[in-house]
């Protein structure tokens, strides 16, 4: 990075140059799901009349990367779930940095193919702005960068179901309520914008729990997870839960964790709503309505983004 250059987007932990030998070997079964994935996309392009169709861009899931081997294990297994709701759609893995494939390699084993690059990040920041649309166009693909994941209500049902599944009550009286908060502890970033769509989820996830959600952060940006703790502690708040707003275990998620004073929910993860909106951001891109599973329940509110 030259002088000249913004400051890099610190919402993912960068302490090491080389990804742990062996994650990039994949599973026999993740083998077989690519495999027969990649049957059922072939298939796929021939109509009934024997014509072939025209292919579908490609849609590269582009993660950040890890020294944590379970992050690129949830991530592989995120990308299964989505070829299982997609089967004729060719579904790739980059990364921006740490773990195998990086990004340059996955676009350029892609050719001239036209491909969406959708990123599994959570918010706007530099890797958003700067990082992705650079190796895209550094590329001999035709790339088409999608917004980032959040905010939106499908991560509001992920969130809310992994604390559920953390012992978060699906019925409170109102004592109780007045009791319980929850910290979004998210990563952090420099970008202003980027704590706008964090703080923006953490409304939505309040208004679905109906008590105070505080945004915090484990590194960057203020105010500190432990910070936001402490101060809802201080203002009566017995019962303070934190939703971990990460895609995937890692360092940071697992520092949050430790400072909860009460239940700490898991990352998103391999939760189904996740891989509903990579495609539903995917076939924003492509033009397609609906085909996302991505249509708004009862208990989740509008959202349009």
């Amino acid at each position: 990075m030259t002088p000249s250059n913004p400051p890099r987007d610190e919402s993912t932990p960068n302490p090491d140059a080389h990804p742990l030998p062996g994650t990039d070997l994949d599973s026999t079964a993740h083998l077989m799901n690519r495999i027969s994935s990649q049957l059922a996309g072939q298939l796929g392009l021939v109509s009934l009349d024997g014509m072939r169709r025209p292919e579908p861009p490609a849609l590269v899931v582009v993660a950040h990367g890890s020294r944590d081997p379970r992050a690129l294990s949830t991530v592989r297994m995120l990308l299964d779930q989505v070829r299982a709701l997609r089967p004729g759609l060719p579904v790739h893995l980059g990364h921006i940095e740490l773990n195998e494939p990086l990004l340059p390699d996955t676009l350029a084993a892609l050719g001239d193919r036209e491909a969406i690059l959708v990123p599994l990040l959570l918010s706007r920041g530099y890797h958003v702005k700067r990082d992705i649309p650079e190796m895209a166009a550094e590329s001999r693909v035709h790339a088409r960068v999608a917004p980032a994941l959040g905010p939106h209500p499908l991560l509001v049902d992920a969130l809310y179901a992994r604390l559920v599944e953390a012992g978060w009550p699906t019925r409170t009286d109102h004592e109780t309520r007045r009791q319980s908060a929850v910290v979004l502890a998210a990563a952090g970033s420099r970008d202003p914008e980027s704590k706008v769509d964090t703080g923006r989820t953490a409304q939505l996830l309040s208004d679905r729990l109906g008590v105070p959600v505080i945004p915090a952060y484990a590194t960057t940006a203020a105010p500190t997870v432990p910070n936001a703790i402490e101060a809802l502690r201080a203002s009566g708040r017995t019962r303070v839960a934190i939703a971990s707003y990460f895609t995937a275990p890692g360092r940071f998620a697992t520092e949050c964790a430790e400072t909860a004073p009460w239940i700490t929910s898991a990352p998103l993860g391999t939760h189904p709503a996740m891989a509903n909106l990579l495609l539903h951001r995917y076939d924003q891109m492509t033009g397609v309505r609906g085909a996302g599973n991505c249509a708004t329940s009862p208990h989740r509110p509008a959202l349009a983004v």
